[in-house]
């Protein structure tokens, strides 16, 4: 067996051009523009590219961006002013602050201090309450939700499947498992100090990977024909790899290329949160 490729980047196509039609659609109707305002602590190479990246996704689609560089030497307070000034900007729909930030920053206090409806990573209290009671109106993560998205749009079922979330962060194992446990997924939630790990897995018709542990998941761990999603970023001998250890896509019924998996419906879900924003706001 030789796993079929769930390809991020064509399902986030689908998304941008879903995305753009309803922007067009929005303004054509006398509506407003959405607006993504980006702010970026530091130059650290990554996070501007980034950063850059989401940017260039946000116009490609008719979103306004608006661009914020702060110095390395930034104080809490001085990102939490920012902060402020945004949350009641009018012309802004949604605000993403490029993590991570220098260590001086406490970003529980900034994150607080975001508005729920421009939080657009979803990391709010208000909004991880709501994606975990299953509430409306919550903004969900674009991990955990991109995820999603690209099972479903690729024709795999999620209702009564045995999922596996290997990983426990607040970023994207647990809303992961609650956005799975959504769709009526039986959930497990994992991690590296689970007492064999293996017995576990190896039940999954979906497993997610996000440990964030290069090599983590052997071949032996999955079950045949399973579904695996690999998240985690892991730097080796200057090569980006997941938690996925040789021979799994000989294993797996199908499974995410990393990178070019999952990192392309992250930012797809980020503008896609975006256009939310700003209907949530403005109806």
């Amino acid at each position: 067996m030789t796993a079929q490729i769930l390809d991020g980047k064509a399902v986030a196509r689908q998304i941008y051009d879903e995305v753009a039609n309803s922007v067009i659609e929005r303004i054509a109707r006398g509506g407003t523009r959405p607006k993504l305002a980006t702010v970026l602590v530091g130059d650290h190479p990554a996070s501007a590219k980034y950063v850059e990246l989401k940017q260039r996704n946000a116009r490609h689609v008719g979103i306004e961006s608006e661009d914020h560089r702060l110095p390395s030497t930034t104080t809490t307070e001085e990102l939490l002013a920012l902060t402020r000034r945004l949350n009641q900007d009018d012309s802004v729909s949604a605000i993403l602050i490029q993590q991570p930030t220098p260590k001086q920053i406490d970003m529980h206090r900034v994150v607080f201090t975001l508005d729920p409806v421009k939080d657009v990573d979803g990391f709010h209290p208000v909004n991880a309450g709501l994606v975990a009671l299953g509430l409306p109106g919550g903004v969900e993560p674009c991990t955990p939700a991109g995820i999603v998205q690209l099972l479903e749009r690729s024709g795999i079922g999620i209702e009564g499947v045995n999922a596996v979330v290997v990983g426990r962060s607040n970023l994207v194992g647990k809303p992961t498992a609650l956005l799975l446990l959504k769709r009526n997924a039986t959930v497990t939630l994992c991690h590296t100090r689970t007492r064999d790990l293996a017995s576990h897995t190896r039940s999954a018709d979906i497993l997610v990977a996000a440990a964030g542990r290069a090599g983590l998941i052997e071949k032996e761990m999955v079950k045949p024909g399973a579904a695996v999603v690999d998240v985690s970023t892991n730097w080796v001998g200057g090569r980006q790899i997941g938690d996925l250890g040789p021979g799994v896509d000989a294993v797996a019924g199908w499974l995410t290329p990393n990178p070019g998996g999952v990192g392309p419906m992250t930012r797809a879900m980020l503008i896609k949160n975006t256009y939310q924003a700003e209907v949530r706001r403005r109806g």
